[in-house]
């Protein structure tokens, strides 16, 4: 029998005993992490022999010294590599620093003083839920966000271009466009040449960021396939309108990666003059490093089977914990992704935030209720995003367990106090 059809005597005992449960892990002191998708040391130690793999030889092809100053757009080699990740041509291909958020942060800022000579109010479309990050560059620089929804096929686009064909302050849109982030989605073919037809409403400043950081983050034995926007945006004229980015972040080190920037050749000599006055050039000893190890694409592909090794098991067992306790009993709806980082999590009723409590004061931290949102607010309290990369198996397992009743508890008090 399903929580909600249960009566008040049942609902009472099953709060009784979900009770003494959750008093009973105060006792055991845990410590357990799963706000963020971050890699787990397993994933970072196949990237190691990164490590001195330059042997002390820092010649590119054509005799540049990579440790010297220079080279805004990347070596050669790197904007190669970067070409392969966003699936375009490398003279449409800048290589940056070890994050890709960092160039999305600068390019909106680049484009700041074209927006404002055009609006005294600058807004930007969230997909939803989406990438808390996202949504704070947008409060950095005080830009209005107007959520839309994300379904099966991506963002809702009838209303995306209702939106954009009345607002003329309407600047960008956000994008996790393959295996977004948190849902796990890719955007059907249908998606993606709608989006090329942005531009033509919305004018020649307004940007589609494309933030495609899951481009090889598979976890299924069929990766899913994204159509390529450049080409889409290419036919239909608008190639100005699309930014993409991408980084190794996930694929070597975390924190020791490189970036990709693409764009038209317009873009990229716009962007290049702004970081022109603020940089000499990134990181290319860095660059170098990693088109030594990455090497091409057959490189990748296998580099990326060995994270999906470590990884899916614990999706697996994020799977397998949800449907045993929640199938059939209406208590929770959640995503099955086929890679990326995440699962997200949607409880029946309006208590997200009381589930993030009710962990976090025994120890098991999630990503605060309504991160997923602008502003962090969710309209129905109810998005909770899980991140099982980083933990070994078992402190998986374990917060798993404690997320499973923090949210058979926060249902039944919700349900006893209507």
């Amino acid at each position: 029998m399903a929580i909600n059809d249960s009566s008040v005597n049942q609902l009472a005992s099953e709060q009784k005993k979900l009770e003494a449960n959750y008093n009973a892990l105060r006792l055991e002191n845990l410590a357990l992490d799963l706000t963020r998708g971050k890699p787990s040391s397993a994933q970072l130690n196949l990237s190691n022999k990164l490590d001195g793999i330059l042997e002390d030889f820092f010649l590119l092809q054509d005799g540049t010294d990579v440790r010297n100053y220079g080279g805004i757009r990347g070596i050669p080699e790197a904007r190669d590599m970067g070409a392969l990740f966003l699936d375009v041509d490398p003279s449409n291909v800048m290589v940056g620093g070890n994050s890709s958020l960092t160039l999305m942060y600068q390019y909106v800022e680049h484009m700041l003083p074209i927006w404002r000579s055009e609006s005294s109010t600058i807004k930007f479309i969230c997909v939803t839920p989406g990438y808390d990050r996202h949504f704070t560059i947008c409060e950095q620089f005080s830009i209005e966000m107007i959520s839309v929804k994300l379904t099966n096929d991506g963002p809702d686009m009838e209303r995306i271009f209702s939106l954009v064909e009345n607002d003329s302050s309407i600047k960008g849109i956000w994008c996790v466009p393959k295996y977004s982030n948190p849902t796990g989605h890719t955007y059907s073919k249908k998606t993606v040449q709608s989006f090329a037809q942005l531009g033509k409403v919305a004018g020649d400043n307004f940007r589609i960021i494309w933030d495609n950081a899951y481009a090889v983050h598979h976890l299924g034995d069929t990766p899913e396939k994204l159509e390529n926007i450049k080409w889409a945006c290419e036919k239909e004229g608008t190639a100005d309108n699309v930014v993409m980015f991408a980084s190794t972040s996930k694929v070597t080190f975390a924190g020791g990666g490189i970036s990709f920037f693409s764009s038209s050749h317009k873009n990229l000599d716009d962007f290049e003059k702004y970081l022109s006055a603020q940089l000499i050039g990134f990181d290319k000893v860095n660059q170098l490093r990693h088109v030594r190890f990455l090497k091409n694409e057959l490189a990748i592909t296998e580099h990326m089977k060995k994270h999906k090794e470590i990884i899916q098991p614990k999706f697996a067992l994020v799977e397998a914990k949800l449907n045993t306790s929640f199938a059939g009993k209406n208590i929770a709806t959640w995503t099955k992704p086929n890679g990326g980082y995440f699962v997200s999590l949607d409880t029946t009723h309006k208590v997200a935030d009381k589930v993030v409590n009710l962990a976090s004061a025994v120890g098991v931290k999630l990503t605060p209720a309504g991160a997923t949102y602008p502003y962090g607010r969710d309209p129905n309290n109810s998005n909770i995003r899980i991140a099982p990369t980083y933990p070994p198996m078992s402190e998986l397992e374990k917060a798993m367990d404690v997320l499973v009743l923090c949210i058979e508890l926060a249902t039944v008090n919700h349900l006893v106090n209507i």
